[in-house]
């Protein structure tokens, strides 16, 4: 429970009382993340309904639903989407790209890429007013994202920080079992009638994209930071969105 309270307070506006954070309870929190997203899509597609039940534009619905998820998350997941973007375009070693990182500007990379992003994510949702338990997968898979950049033999770019916290923290056989068991569910749902196979074929094509993420950004950073984990994030909703809408 102690890593549940974490995740909601670290990925969540909700004011969650939090004890000590050791490596045990992050460790704990990053397991637990899915459930955060699962919850937040939840919020993100009451927020969609009510807006379309109002009469509201599909694509201005969509909107209003990007924007609650940004308000709801307090806005780090795009950050951590604009930064790494940005460390990602920048020429030199990695240490060049982790100062780019820090600086905490927007450079031409992240403005396009939250143009991009948001303009993506708009637009999924504006189709998928009548498929719910599509948005709350796409938000589950995002955060099950963390548990692919955090898995056991990736390491932390940095000395300090929440990457050094919390990378190398998930199992291989936790990250597995997570993604398994939201692919399960997906194809419960779409047998269901609930959404359409797009979505399941989204969490396949969101895996593949995040691995080979992950495997870049080792590379190019020499691990992983905070700052990843919301790139990541935003990647893995954004293509389970994407295909779910497109189905």
């Amino acid at each position: 429970m102690g890593g549940l309270r974490l995740a909601l307070s670290w990925l969540s506006v909700l004011p969650v009382p939090v004890g000590r954070v050791d490596e045990r309870v992050a460790r704990h929190a990053i397991t637990a993340a899915p459930l955060v997203g699962a919850l937040l899509g939840a919020l993100a597609a009451a927020v969609l309904g009510f807006a379309t039940l109002l009469g509201a534009p599909p694509l201005l619905a969509g909107l209003l639903a990007v924007t609650a998820l940004a308000l709801l998350t307090r806005g780090m997941h795009v950050d951590g989407l604009a930064d790494t973007v940005d460390g990602l375009g920048c020429y030199g070693p990695p240490e060049r790209a982790l100062a780019v990182m820090r600086d905490g500007g927007a450079g031409p990379f992240a403005v396009v890429a939250l143009i991009l992003v948001v303009g993506v994510q708009a637009t999924s949702l504006a189709e998928l007013s009548a498929e719910p338990a599509a948005v709350v997968l796409a938000c589950a898979a995002g955060r099950a994202g963390f548990l692919v950049c955090c898995r056991t033999g990736v390491p932390a770019a940095r000395p300090e920080g929440l990457g050094a916290l919390v990378a190398g923290s998930q199992r291989l056989p936790v990250v597995l079992a997570w993604w398994a068991g939201l692919v399960a569910l997906g194809a419960l749902g779409a047998g269901a009638g609930l959404l359409g196979w797009g979505a399941v074929a989204g969490l396949v094509l969101a895996l593949a994209a995040l691995l080979a993420v992950v495997e870049h950004v080792r590379r190019r950073f020499g691990g992983i930071t905070g700052d990843v984990l919301g790139f990541a994030t935003e990647v893995g909703t954004t293509l389970v969105l994407a295909a779910a809408a497109s189905s």
